[in-house]
């Protein structure tokens, strides 16, 4: 992986084509279509007056029928006529008849054959479209256009290629029609019932007495903004002086940032200080202690995840007391969210909802991005402020002439990074190749993984992906979005540029939405040039562009990016910040009749599959409150 990818790993979490069913798999798949959705039969083609309708088969067999049932009523006629002559004549001219009739029943049937295989996988070899407006059947041939230009590259057309045929056909047909009425929105009405009051306190200042805490956060910037939060709650519980947090360096993501290279350390400490002490150094008389040897070095592996506040009072506590003060390396998703002192929960939010703060050349590149990305801004979004600051000014155009419609665009963070791809076992079209490559990056960066693997029956990637354990494909991730109505027109912005599969694996999503960008398309080389190599920073860019969106879609809801992003949009969005969460065991059982089913049924059930996970509720117990921040230690519920 390209070392300034904004993504994380989640430790807790020649090409050959994907296999076509076989015969008995097509008829169990056509069957379950006919049954769920009769009407969208081929043989509704056909002319219902035919007596031979009736009987439910398919179209080429009733026509088929017919023939041979006019064949037969010819021969039976010439019987009549020729009855008194000989035997052997008759015979022959009905093994004639029956042959000729099965003859044309076989050639339509593998006509049938030809184009239904044509339509399924479209072929990478046609001509572009030259218009945008493209027709119903211009729109399949722009799509085999632009995949065009990656022949002798691995195109991952794969099972969707029909899918897809359609998809183009519908946003093509679509282009003029508005758009469903809820998809640019929030349930408004409960969601702005919640308001944020995590900065409300109702104790006194901690005065670090039993020592000082060290913490060597590792992962990239949101595993790091999590361990960072949970830490300063540590702090509290433990009444000790945290020192100003440091990063671990990864030889994964190769990025030697620090807390002060992407937060403002002024305002961190500052905000904080009603809470806990916090001091940028340790006091000399403690810095040349050996940590490891007096036993005051804590690591993840002597942490268990989540572990409760008394886990804490019970083992750190007293080696704090003893040795004035402990080390956590790696540390990050280490504190339990229940149960937890109400206060202790409320510290967390308010660390995270306000205590982090961008640094100003972050701030100040945010908002070129956001005023690029918004095109004719007349007037700040919703989060801007609480993201880049003072310079969310900056992002509005001043009125000239005639006014034009401002812009808004849809945020998608496709979670499809090489960490993610071999740490989900999981298998996407890619074969053999693709096999041997992720379990060789298995064994440098997951290590543990290769070994249980090795030791224990695990799930097969079909299972896995049956089960919604497999991170949304690129190819999956655009017809969900042409399923939910965004329309040709609309404004992408992705998350991210490092996409297992490079731009061949987005071929299919920018073929139907020519109007997708990331960050290094929209700033240019010398605009990012401070942040290159700097993965957290750049990380930082696609948390704004994502989190002041107009709409957010995410394709795995485990990344901690989704998790930090939706959560920061719920807290300060005011129930006007849509987000769209897919259920991804739910899409799998409808991806999985992409060969049978039909577009109308697919957007159906597509839209009540992400309509569910669209309603506002309250946290539910033990889940994240970086992402369901709806609970009264964050928010405030007004009547």
């Amino acid at each position: 992986m390209s070392s300034n990818s904004s993504f994380e790993p989640d430790p807790n979490h020649e090409q050959e084509r994907p296999e076509f069913p076989s015969i008995s798999d097509f008829d169990r798949l056509t069957a379950r279509s006919r049954q769920a959705s009769p009407s969208q039969s081929p043989s509704r083609f056909l002319n219902s007056n035919n007596k031979y309708f009736s009987d439910n088969r398919s179209g080429f067999w009733v026509f088929g029928t017919n023939l041979f049932g006019f064949f037969w009523d010819q021969q039976t006629k010439q019987q009549r006529v020729t009855a008194k002559r000989k035997g052997g004549a008759i015979r022959r001219l009905r093994v004639k008849v029956v042959v000729v009739s099965f003859g044309l029943f076989g050639l339509f049937f593998v006509v049938n054959w030809l184009m239904l295989l044509r339509l399924q996988v479209p072929r990478a070899g046609s001509q572009n479209g030259s218009s945008m407006n493209l027709t119903s059947a211009s729109a399949a041939v722009k799509v085999k256009g632009e995949l065009k230009k990656f022949k002798g590259k691995r195109v991952h057309n794969g099972m969707y290629g029909r899918m897809l045929a359609l998809a183009a056909h519908a946003l093509a047909e679509g282009q003029n029609k508005r758009e469903p009425k809820d998809l640019w929105q929030e349930p408004m009405v409960p969601a702005s019932a919640w308001r944020p009051c995590a900065d409300q306190r109702n104790w006194e200042p901690n005065e670090g007495k039993n020592g000082y805490i060290m913490v060597t956060a590792n992962g990239g910037m949101n595993q790091q903004r999590v361990a960072v939060c949970n830490i300063v709650v540590i702090a509290r519980l433990l009444n000790a002086t945290l020192v100003v947090p440091k990063f671990l360096y990864s030889s994964v993501w190769r990025d030697v940032s620090q807390f002060s290279d992407i937060y403002q350390e002024e305002h961190f400490i500052n905000s904080l200080t009603p809470d806990i002490r916090i001091v940028k150094d340790l006091p000399v008389e403690l810095q040349s202690l050996d940590l490891e040897a007096i036993g005051s070095l804590v690591t993840d592996e002597d942490i268990s995840k989540e572990s409760k506040p008394r886990f804490y009072l019970k083992n750190i506590l007293p080696i704090l007391l003893r040795n004035r003060v402990v080390h956590f390396i790696g540390f990050g998703n280490r504190l339990a969210f229940d149960p937890i002192q109400f206060e202790l929960q409320r510290l967390r939010c308010r660390c995270n909802f306000h205590s982090l703060q961008f640094v100003t050349k972050i701030q100040e590149t945010g908002a070129l991005l956001l005023q690029r990305l918004r095109k004719h801004a007349t007037r700040p979004g919703p989060l801007d402020h609480y993201l880049v600051g003072p310079y969310a000014e900056s992002i509005i155009k001043e009125k000239k002439g005639r006014a034009v419609k401002e812009s808004r665009y849809l945020a998608l963070h496709l979670r499809f990074e090489i960490d993610m791809v071999a740490h989900s076992l999981c298998e996407f079209g890619g074969g053999e190749e693709e096999r041997q490559e992720l379990e060789a990056y298995r064994e440098i960066h997951f290590p543990a993984l290769t070994r249980l693997k090795k030791t224990t029956k695990l799930p097969s990637p079909a299972a896995l992906r049956l089960e919604g354990l497999c991170p949304l494909t690129p190819e999956e991730a655009v017809l969900m979005l042409a399923a939910l109505g965004f329309n040709r027109k609309t404004h992408i912005f992705v998350a991210g540029a490092h996409i297992y599969g490079g731009r061949s694996r987005l071929a299919a999503l920018t073929s139907l939405y020519p109007n997708l960008v990331t960050k290094e398309n929209v700033l240019s080389s010398t605009e990012l040039e401070p942040f290159k190599n700097f993965s957290s920073q750049l990380a930082a860019l696609d948390f704004i562009g994502c989190t002041a969106a107009d709409a957010f879609a995410m394709t795995d809801s485990g990344s901690q990016l989704s998790s930090l992003v939706s959560g920061y949009r719920i807290y300060y969005g005011g129930g006007r910040m849509p987000t769209i969460r897919p259920n991804k065991r739910r899409l799998a059982d409808i991806y999985m009749k992409n060969f049978t089913i039909e577009w109308k049924v697919f957007e159906q059930r597509v839209r009540k599959a992400v309509r569910q996970t669209k309603h506002v509720q309250s946290r539910p117990k033990a889940r994240s409150i970086y992402r369901y921040p709806r609970c009264k230690e964050c928010m405030c519920l007004t009547n």
